[in-house]
């Protein structure tokens, strides 16, 4: 897998640009978090400036995603934004111990975003996660045990869950990883 910076054509702006609305983020402010201006910043966004590496990782502390998540495979002319190959999955996330998330989705241009997670054995969040998204899950394989708004449920390769803004954590409760597909509405990493 080649991981390299997206060239001017690709959507590294629409990406950062996407993060920050999706947070809440005015330009202003986060200009003023990497005190940058809000014209460099704004270039960034449509892609007519390119970010250093040094800049790239305050942009990713303030937006609060991992530095790889702002790279991507580079793939072949004729597939970007349309394809993703699954050797060139960008992994994305805060990665809370035993979970590993890769974006399905080509970018995070669209109303929502497409994820893969794999929750390792015996993995857990004990602390509720709430967050501003409407969120639809699928259980490939495995068992993810989830708690939504109080509720407990046990879930089972070949179900599925919706999280609609509400508190949640979740837990593998087995010695075999659990795999899901989760959409998620406005994107969020």
């Amino acid at each position: 897998m080649i991981h390299d910076l997206p060239p001017k054509n690709q959507t590294l702006g629409a990406d950062i640009r996407a993060l920050r609305k999706a947070r809440g983020i005015t330009l202003t402010a986060l200009g003023k978090t990497l005190g940058r201006s809000v014209g460099w910043l704004s270039q960034v966004e449509r892609d007519k400036s390119e970010p250093s590496i040094t800049d790239l990782r305050l942009i990713a502390k303030a937006l609060d995603v991992s530095v790889s998540s702002l790279f991507r495979s580079v793939a072949p002319e004729h597939e970007r934004g349309h394809i993703v190959r699954s050797t060139a999955r960008r992994p994305i996330g805060s990665r809370p111990a035993g979970l590993v998330e890769e974006l399905l989705s080509p970018d995070l241009t669209d109303d929502f975003e497409v994820v893969h997670s794999t929750f390792e054995p015996y993995s857990e969040i004990t602390d509720p996660v709430t967050r501003p998204t409407q969120e639809v899950g699928y259980i490939v394989s495995g068992q993810l045990d989830l708690w939504i708004a109080g509720r407990t449920y046990s879930l089972n390769a070949g179900d599925s869950f919706r999280i609609r803004g509400e508190p949640f954590r979740w837990m593998n409760p087995n010695a075999t990883p659990c795999v899901a597909i989760w959409t998620i509405a406005p994107p969020v990493y």
